[in-house]
Order: C-alpha cells, then sequence, then structure tokens
C-alpha cells in the first residue's frame, strides 16, 4: 500500500515537471522564433544592400566588384530560402561572367537561376527575369558562335517580354537588336535586315529610346557593308553617330567610328581611315579594354611602316594582358564560389553534428533517468508487475482475437473480388476470343480448318483447366519459368489475331522483371488483357502500339489505338474499367487515359518497381 502511494507521488511529480519544462520550453520557442524573425530581417535587409551595390557595379562594368556583392548577397538569399531573390542574384552573377568571358560559368549560372524561377510561382517579376536570363543566354552562345542556339534564346527571351505589364519597349528592342546581331555574324542578312525594320517600324522605341536605335542602325549599316551593299553607306554610319553625339551616347559611338574606319580603309581613303579609327581609340581608353583592343588593330591595318607596327605590338601586348586578367578573374570567381560553398557545407556539418549531439544528450539523461527509476523500483512492484503483465496478456488474446476475425473477412472479400477478376479478365477475355476464332471457321470445312478448329477445342481444355485452377489454386505464378516480355508477346499475338488488329510492341531493356514482384506482373498482365479486349469492344481500332519505359524506378506502360476515340469526361465505367481501376490499386500504380473522338486513345500507366 505505501509502495503504490509513493508511486502515485512520485507520478504526480513526474507530470508538474513535464509541464514545467513545456511551458519553459514554449517560451524559450517563443523568443527563439521572435529572435529569428529580427534576424531574417536585418540580414535580408543586408543582402538588399549587398545586392544594389552589386547592380551598381555591375552598370558601371566593374564586373569583380559586381561579383563580389552579388555572391554575399545571394549567400543570404540562400540561407533563408529565397528563391526569387536568390535567382536575380544569379542573373547579376550571371552577368559579371558574360562581362569577362566567362561563358561557360555563365551558362552554368543563368540554367541554376532559371530552374529556381520554374519552382515559383507565375508572376510579371518571375517573368521579367526569366527574360532577361534567357537573353544573357543568348549573348552568351552569341559569343560562342553557336548561333542557332542563341536566337533560340533570344526568341524565348523576346516572347517573354512581349507578355510582361508595364513599359519594356527599350528592353525588347535591344533584344532584336542582339538577334540582328548574331545573324549579322552568321552571315543571314537577309533576317538581320529584317529584325532592323521591326525596330524601325516601332516609332515609340526610336523617340524614347533613341541609344536602342543607334545601336540597331550601327548593326545593320554593318551588315549592309558585310554583304557589299553599299548604296547607303557611309551615310547610315554618319546618322548613327550624330544621333549619338545628340544624345551623348559616346560609348555606342566607339563602334560606329570603328566601322567607319574599316570602311574607309576599303575604300583606300587612308585620311579618313585614320582619323575614324583614332577616334575611337581615344573614346574607348575611357571605357572598355575590349573596344580598345580592336581600336589598335584597326589602327595597325590604315597605318603603315612603323607606325602600323609600334600599334600591332600594342595590340598585342593589350591583348596578352586582357587575356591573364580575363583568366585571373575567372579563377578568382571559382575560387570564391568554392570557398563560399566548402563554408556552407562545414556550417551545415557543424549545425547537423550539434544537433546530433543535442539529441544524444537528451536521449542519455533520459535513459539514465528512466534504468535509475526501473533499477530502484524493480524489487518493490513485482506483484504490481506480474498483475499487469496478466492484463496486458490477457488484452493482446483478446486483440488477436479480434484481428484474426477482421482478417478472416478481410480475405474472403478480397478472394471473392479477386476470383471476380480473375474470370472477367482472365477466362471470359479467352473464351471470346476463341468463340471468335470458331465463329469465323464455323463455315469452312477445309482440313486446315478442322485442323485449327481442333486446336480451340484444346484451348477450351486449357480454359477449363485454368478455371479449375481458379477454383482450387488461384495464387499461381504464372510467369514461373518464361520471360515475361515472351508471355506479353503471345497474349498480344493472340489476341490481335482473333480481334483482327495489327500491333506494335517496344519495350525497355533496362527494366529488370526478375526484380518485379509476381503480384504485380500478373496484374500487368490482365490489364494489358482486358485493355485490348476494351479496344475491340468499343474501338473499332485496327492497329494497336503497347511500348514499357523504365523512368526513374517506375515502369511506363503505354497502350495506343487508332480507334473512334471517345470523350473521356462522359463515359460510364464498366466492370471492365473498374477491373482495370482495381489492378492499379493494388500496385500502387495510376493510370490516365486520354482519347478524343476519331483521333483514337491513349492509355498511360505508371507503378512503381518496388
Amino acid at each position: 500500500m505505501k509502495f503504490r502511494i509513493l508511486l502515485i507521488i512520485i507520478i504526480m511529480s513526474i507530470d508538474f515537471l513535464n509541464a514545467q519544462i513545456d511551458e519553459n520550453l514554449q517560451k524559450i520557442d517563443s523568443i527563439k522564433s521572435l529572435t529569428e524573425n529580427f534576424e531574417t530581417r536585418d540580414s535580408t535587409s543586408i543582402a538588399e544592400e549587398y545586392y544594389k551595390i552589386g547592380e551598381f557595379y555591375r552598370y558601371s562594368l566593374v564586373s569583380d566588384s559586381a561579383y563580389f556583392y552579388f555572391q554575399k548577397a545571394e549567400k543570404v538569399y540562400r540561407k533563408f530560402n529565397n528563391k526569387f531573390k536568390t535567382a536575380a542574384t544569379l542573373y547579376g552573377i550571371a552577368v559579371c561572367q558574360t562581362y569577362d568571358k566567362d561563358y561557360t560559368g555563365s551558362e552554368s549560372t543563368s540554367i541554376e537561376a532559371i530552374t529556381l524561377l520554374e519552382s515559383l510561382k507565375k508572376s510579371n517579376n518571375v517573368v521579367k527575369y526569366k527574360a532577361f536570363i534567357y537573353n544573357n543566354l543568348g549573348i552568351v552562345f552569341d559569343e560562342l558562335e553557336q548561333f542557332d542556339q542563341a536566337i533560340k534564346y533570344f526568341e524565348l527571351s523576346l516572347k517573354l517580354k512581349k507578355s510582361l505589364e508595364g513599359d519594356f519597349e527599350r528592353s525588347k528592342g535591344l533584344t532584336l537588336n542582339n538577334m540582328l546581331k548574331v545573324y549579322r555574324r552568321s552571315g543571314n542578312y537577309d533576317l538581320a535586315i529584317k529584325k532592323y525594320n521591326q525596330i524601325f517600324d516601332n516609332k515609340k522605341l526610336i523617340q524614347e529610346h533613341p541609344e536602342v536605335y543607334v545601336l540597331a542602325l550601327g548593326n545593320y549599316a554593318n551588315t549592309l557593308y558585310l554583304s557589299k551593299n553599299y548604296e547607303e553607306l557611309p551615310g547610315l554610319y554618319l546618322k548613327a553617330l550624330r544621333i549619338s553625339d545628340s544624345i551623348n551616347d559616346k560609348y555606342n559611338s566607339i563602334i560606329i567610328h570603328q566601322h567607319l574606319a574599316e570602311y574607309y580603309n576599303d575604300l583606300n581613303q587612308k585620311d579618313s581611315a585614320k582619323y575614324y579609327a583614332y577616334q575611337a581609340k581615344e573614346i574607348s581608353e575611357l571605357y572598355n579594354n575590349d573596344d580598345l583592343l580592336k581600336s589598335l588593330l584597326i589602327i595597325s591595318k590604315v597605318e603603315s611602316g612603323d607606325i602600323a607596327t609600334e600599334y600591332l605590338k600594342e595590340y598585342i601586348k593589350l591583348s596578352d594582358s586582357l587575356q591573364k586578367s580575363e583568366r585571373l578573374k575567372r579563377d578568382k570567381f571559382a575560387r570564391i564560389r568554392f570557398e563560399t560553398n566548402k563554408i556552407e557545407q562545414e556550417n551545415i556539418k557543424i549545425a547537423k553534428e550539434r544537433l546530433w549531439l543535442l539529441i544524444i544528450s537528451i536521449v542519455l539523461v533520459l535513459a539514465s533517468f528512466l534504468l535509475y527509476l526501473v533499477i530502484s523500483q524493480r524489487n518493490k512492484n513485482k506483484e504490481l508487475q506480474f498483475i499487469q503483465k496478466q492484463q496486458e496478456t490477457n488484452e493482446e488474446i483478446y486483440n488477436l482475437m479480434l484481428s484474426q476475425n477482421e482478417s478472416i473477412e478481410e480475405a474472403r472479400t478480397l478472394e471473392k473480388k479477386r476470383i471476380s477478376e480473375e474470370l472477367h479478365d482472365g477466362v471470359l477475355g479467352r473464351l471470346f476470343g476463341t468463340r471468335l476464332s470458331l465463329d469465323s471457321l464455323n463455315m469452312n470445312n477445309s482440313a486446315e480448318a478442322i485442323k485449327t478448329r481442333e486446336q480451340y477445342i484444346d484451348e477450351l481444355k486449357t480454359i477449363e483447366e485454368d478455371i479449375r485452377k481458379v477454383s482450387h489454386e488461384l495464387n499461381t505464378d504464372f510467369v514461373s519459368g518464361s520471360g515475361f516480355i515472351d508471355i506479353i508477346k503471345t497474349l498480344i499475338e493472340t489476341q490481335s489475331i482473333a480481334y483482327k488488329l495489327s500491333y506494335e510492341l517496344n519495350h525497355d531493356d533496362a527494366i529488370t522483371w526478375d526484380s518485379v514482384t509476381n503480384k504485380k506482373k500478373i496484374h500487368i498482365y490482365r490489364i494489358i488483357q482486358e485493355t485490348l479486349h476494351n479496344i475491340y469492344k468499343h474501338a473499332s481500332a485496327t492497329h494497336v502500339s503497347i511500348s514499357f519505359r523504365l523512368k526513374k524506378n517506375v515502369i511506363c506502360l503505354f497502350i495506343a489505338d487508332d480507334g473512334s476515340g471517345f470523350d473521356v469526361n462522359k463515359v460510364r465505367s464498366g466492370i471492365g474499367l473498374k477491373n482495370i481501376n482495381s489492378r492499379i490499386k493494388e500496385i500502387n500504380g495510376t493510370i490516365d487515359i486520354i482519347s478524343e473522338k476519331k483521333l483514337g486513345t491513349n492509355v498511360i500507366i505508371e507503378a512503381p518497381i518496388p
């Protein structure tokens, strides 16, 4: 009696302690949640500032600084699983990589950004960044001289930009100009001119964004130059130059000066060629080294003697310096990315170790407490334990009796259902096919017909044996000793002859049928049999195509016919379709029926191998 009172007191004390612990844990969770909210807001604000600084440097063409701040912003966005901001930051990094001619890296980063955006709900901002990223991919493949791929991405970008809400005329004009450039570089001058006309016909773009018009006009003029059509030259070049001067767009005027120098050099007008070549060099010294490099090369061509040699040497020296600088930047970017990933992995590892240490500590404390409680009470509660065990044993016996009764009833129900499916899908289908075959031979008394009838009579005997087997041994492994695909082929051949169908069977050798359970193979066999029967009965088809494919450890069964088709939403489910759905459920699979009137029917079934 005293022991029972003591036990009750201990249990009440433990309950009280548990209540206090739960209350304290709730308070800790509230404080932790509040702290994490502050941390998230502060970190996100810092990441926003990093991103803005990165954008500033990107527009200023200082790619290494832009990359540095984009990378810091990306790290924070990834930590808080902000997929949209991460994708936007990756786009900035990809553009920086394009600036520094790391085209492979830019492609990889762009694809990663697109993948993140694809996982998000469609919105105007999501579509906008997808359009920008596709435009960057087009530039990458243009530089790699994979012009077909470049055009493909530019078209995707332009299509998305046209669907955007808001004013994106300038952005669309830039993509059109990029396409014009690709067609020019690939020698497809007619299409280049066509894209120029699309820009020229957009008066709003020309008036509001003359810098885009200058780019297009310069590219168009260069297209005419390369196609040996000089009628509008140098007028178009000079017009583009005047517009650049009027809007103080010195950067874009560099290329126009270079084109004019090349044009006059071809005409052997050396003074004009030198003038524009030196103008290009003077302006490009303020901006991009690539433009300066090209200007030096042009001067080496228009000049002669020692002057040309000096500029050629200067060109080679700058070219080597640029290549080294670009290589160092690519290595630096790769190193930063590697070190960041390494730090992230180490942080994840440390966090996991701490979590496991906490879990193990809690488990050890709890286990020690329970062990102490059990050992200290063992000698005092033997009688109580005996009574409890006796009660538990009685309860288990009672539960087993209930479970056994339930299992018997469930087995009976399943057996009735299985017998119905086996008889309908197996025996009746074969009887129907045999009857059709005998009907076709009914009026034929030739020796060959008599022999064939005998074969079908033997088939009826076989069906009789199958009925007997269904009655006495319904769990027979029908695929034993024979390849499953061979059995399927025999089934399809037999049914096709009976139903006067031509057929095509394809199967994926990657499927290891030995690893598929016999139960699943039986259901697949019966599903094909029932589907062929339904095709003959309802579709009036002449050809059926059956194929097996393996996709991520899932067997995909495709059955297609060229029959009359039907409205999937209006069709009534007969016993055959119900049996198919029942079998699909048994193998944890899915079924999809696609059909249109006069266009045939496709049945797609997927079943996991395990």
